[in-house]
């Protein structure tokens, strides 16, 4: 096994272009297990860690831009405020030691289904920047990037150079079941955005479909009742039959498997469950935020 170590972004573009096979690792968190496992054995490691500009991020008027090797902690510490929902899946990550190496990055590369960040990336409707030294850069809508279990949609010649996350304009939540509190793969998780400002909901669902994936039904559904009935203005609670069919549309949503952590049963229920309880508490949340502004004014 060959170790690359480029020092640059164009050295490290280049080196993928010559090796397309070549594993980049910057955390490690996943790569390594796999390949301590005997899982993978790649001809050449693309080691990304002489890298800075993929440790930083920056904030825009409205979108945060955040380097595919930003480590969880780092999230959590600074840009809980913009990005509340991958802050709180960043939390549920694994041990301290974990979240101060792992990013959101290898998530995206290992594209596993069980990654924690994928269903609050998803609710918040994120793009994944990709650069080739052959064709420059793109994005590409989170929507389209998960592919099939483990696959994304990333050119063999393509790293990940950042992720663009709009900034929250409405309270987002996140809810994880594991065996566990901590150091646990998710057995099933959820993640929930409120977007007032196009007056839509978002969705992820991770751990309970072959990838990542939205309930756009459920979505929609929540979208007209929230409409028919001028919640978005009048700010009245929704109703429990409301929110016991996003519930059961969420589940619906779901294709699990059974494996050792969970049955398939057992995942559509929980994800119902966590639809439920993630509409409850980011709708008083911002319930609480219109009385806030109506008693100011």
């Amino acid at each position: 096994m060959d170790f690359l170590r480029p020092a640059s972004w164009e050295e490290a573009l280049a080196a993928k272009a010559e090796h397309p096979a070549a594993v980049p690792i910057a955390g490690g968190t996943d790569v390594m297990v796999e390949i301590n496992f005997g899982h993978r054995r790649p001809d050449h490691l693309l080691d990304l860690n002489r890298i800075g500009e993929l440790a930083e991020w920056e904030t825009g008027a409205d979108f945060v831009r955040l380097g595919a090797s930003v480590p969880y902690a780092a999230i959590m510490e600074n840009l809980r405020a913009e990005l509340p929902g991958l802050a709180l899946a960043s939390h549920t990550v694994a041990s301290p030691q974990i979240r101060n190496r792992g990013g959101v990055g290898g998530n995206l590369g290992t594209a596993s289904p069980a990654g924690d960040a994928h269903p609050a990336l998803l609710a918040a409707g994120a793009e994944v920047e990709a650069e080739s030294a052959a064709r420059g850069s793109r994005r590409i809508p989170i929507d389209d990037f998960y592919t099939g279990v483990k696959r994304n949609a990333l050119a063999p010649d393509e790293l990940i150079r950042a992720v663009r996350i709009k900034k929250a304009d409405g309270p987002q939540q996140y809810s994880k079941v594991g065996t566990r509190n901590a150091m646990v793969i998710a057995v099933c998780a959820f993640g929930l955005a409120l977007h007032p400002a196009t007056r839509t909901v978002r969705t992820g669902i991770g751990s309970a479909a072959p990838t990542p994936v939205r309930a756009k039904t459920a979505e929609e559904f929540l979208n007209a009742a929230l409409e028919e009935g001028g919640l978005w203005d009048n700010g009245e609670t929704i109703t429990p039959s409301v929110a016991q069919r996003f519930a059961d549309l969420c589940a619906a949503a779901c294709n699990p498997i059974d494996d050792v952590r969970g049955t398939a049963g057992y995942r559509r229920r929980a994800v119902g469950v966590m639809a439920r309880r993630t509409l409850t508490w980011t709708w008083e949340s911002y319930r609480g935020t219109r009385r806030t502004l109506k008693g100011a004014a």
